[in-house]
């Protein structure tokens, strides 16, 4: 089979009129659309709640801040290990069965997660957890992609797209109701609920397929390649998640980190030449769109980071929030993710999806524009205007995105090839894993040294002798004297508070120097976009032929 070529529209794109060549079609697809969207759910916010939840953590398990930093590490870095293992797993035992087998033992250890006497068993525990949820991402887009009709597709797209974007900000709110009306307990048992609900979608939303069997002098897979692969990203991603804690390359524990990933790396690549894995494809991958569309993700899970990251730090540390006053805050992006996102993609029936990534990009710049004029009086209710602006960008950008990556696999006629579809799943999930942990570690030295250096700038400004900051002093004593037993001590804390006004200060220019910082990035995103080439086949093409019978 071939794919049309432009010049004939008319005719049904190849690759999507027999279904049955991409797989088992299954006979409740709602059911398992819903059951992949629970999967990703899960593992979305189970990972944001211990992120968000981490001070509540630390004071409940008595830990000191350095050993709860492991926590989240824990937990993400097996995500990025079994991202591309999973590719090994469905291949051998298929989805269904990798899918319940972990969705099984997952909801066990979110039980027993509260539990754990000491610190080397939590995170021993959390380990395990992340190896098990982190099979629920790329196996749940092979899902979509190989068994999933196609009249259903846009479908799958609206609410997988939706879901990870959504919880990704809801979850600071859920996690301050979880401590404000239950228990810290509930930060690990929220996934424990919903895990077995998973499993009754999965079970009967996605069909029964035997074990596939290699044809006839096809290699064997092998699994040595996809340990090297995966040890090596996992152990970079540590390197990243922990190395502005323990400043970078001055740490031996960095340096060994990041030299151990990259042997892995470099010896899964020798390995995957000189014995070729039947499971993966990788000259599928150097294409232009894919690698482009790799690049695009990358830089809007670093977008992302203005409404996950820095907005919470300013409401943080700047104007004192608690989780639960952030909750509200972030609620204004989360929400209108859910009427705009159905509406991408209604756009994506008639509209190129580079043309709506392109809007989205860019309201999402213009947002981070607006929050770059903020100063340390702005609330919450401040960002209400770029909060919704924020969102509706994001809906579009982040649903075209999954929309043009989809179609993108539709137009290599790679729904014919089980290995090109695991390839491309693993491919996008580490991109995904990867690609924001160097992000989020970028941003986070930023605001570091852009916090530093607006300190010393208006460090510089402060003298004792400069009558400005005389008469500053003066009016901070007067005020702090009726709360002093002396004028001496009044004196004291009143050059305290100077201090921590300039470190304000400091940190809210440091706050608008990231918001410019990703409008920035926004930037590159949209020339990598105008690079990518046009596809053949669009999503009208792809429904109308899925609607004509076989």
């Amino acid at each position: 089979m071939s794919t049309p070529s432009p010049s004939s529209p008319a005719s049904p794109p190849a690759s999507t009129t027999p279904p049955l060549a991409r797989g088992v079609i299954t006979t409740h697809p709602i059911i398992g659309v819903f059951g992949v969207l629970l999967g990703a759910l899960i593992a979305t916010s189970t990972g944001r709640l211990i992120s968000v939840g981490l001070p509540d953590l630390r004071g409940n398990l008595h830990l000191g801040v350095d050993e709860a930093s492991w926590l989240g590490t824990a937990f993400n870095a097996a995500l990025m290990f079994i991202g591309p293992f999973s590719v090994y797993l469905g291949g051998l035992l298929g989805a269904r069965r990798v899918l319940l087998a972990c969705a099984a033992i997952f909801t066990v250890i979110c039980i027993l997660l509260p539990f754990a006497a000491s610190l080397p068993v939590m995170l021993t525990l959390l380990v395990l957890a992340g190896l098990t949820a982190g099979t629920f991402y790329p196996l749940t887009l092979s899902f979509v992609l190989r068994n999933l009709p196609m009249r259903y597709i846009l479908v799958g797209i609206a609410m997988y797209a939706a879901d990870i974007v959504f919880i990704t900000n809801f979850s600071t709110a859920v996690e301050a109701w979880y401590m404000d009306h239950l228990s810290w307990h509930w930060i690990f048992w929220n996934s424990a609920v919903l895990t077995p609900v998973m499993m009754v979608l999965i079970f009967f939303g996605i069909p029964w397929q035997p074990l596939p069997t290699p044809k006839p002098g096809q290699p064997r897979p092998n699994w040595r390649g996809f340990l090297y692969f995966s040890l090596g990203f996992a152990l970079m991603y540590m390197a990243l998640d922990q190395g502005q804690r323990l400043d970078w390359l001055n740490s031996g524990i960095i340096v060994a980190l990041l030299a151990s990933g990259l042997f892995l790396l470099g010896a899964a690549v020798v390995r995957h030449f000189v014995l070729p894995n039947p499971l993966i494809n990788f000259r599928f991958l150097v294409r232009r769109n894919t690698l482009l569309l790799g690049v695009v993700l990358v830089c809007f899970r670093f977008v992302m980071l203005a409404t996950v990251v820095v907005l919470p730090s300013y409401l943080g540390t700047i104007k004192g929030y608690l989780p639960l006053q952030t909750g509200p805050v972030m609620l204004e992006v989360a929400l209108p993710q859910c009427l705009f996102g159905l509406l991408a993609i209604y756009l994506l029936k008639y509209i190129d999806a580079r043309l709506i990534m392109t809007a989205g990009f860019s309201l999402v710049a213009t947002a981070c524009l607006m929050n770059a004029h903020l100063s340390s009086a702005w609330s919450g209710a401040n960002f209400w205007n770029s909060q919704w602006i924020m969102a509706i960008g994001l809906a579009l950008a982040f649903n075209s995105m999954v929309g043009a990556i989809i179609l993108e696999v539709v137009n290599t006629g790679a729904l014919t090839r089980p290995i090109d579809v695991l390839t491309f799943a693993g491919y996008f999930q580490s991109v995904r894993l990867f690609g924001g942990e160097m992000g989020a570690s970028f941003m986070g030295h930023f605001l570091s040294v852009r916090e530093q250096f607006h300190s010393n700038i208006l460090g510089q400004g402060v003298h004792l002798g400069e009558p400005a900051t005389g008469q500053r002093l003066l009016g901070l004593t007067a005020g702090m004297s009726s709360q002093s037993p002396s004028l001496m001590t009044a004196g004291g804390r009143a050059g305290e508070i100077l201090t921590l006004q300039i470190r304000q200060q400091a940190f809210t220019l440091a706050i608008t120097d990231s918001f410019m910082l990703v409008a920035f990035a926004v930037v590159c995103c949209l020339i990598v976009i105008a690079c990518m080439a046009p596809v053949p086949t669009q999503y009208r093409q792809v429904i109308k032929a899925a609607a004509v019978p076989a």
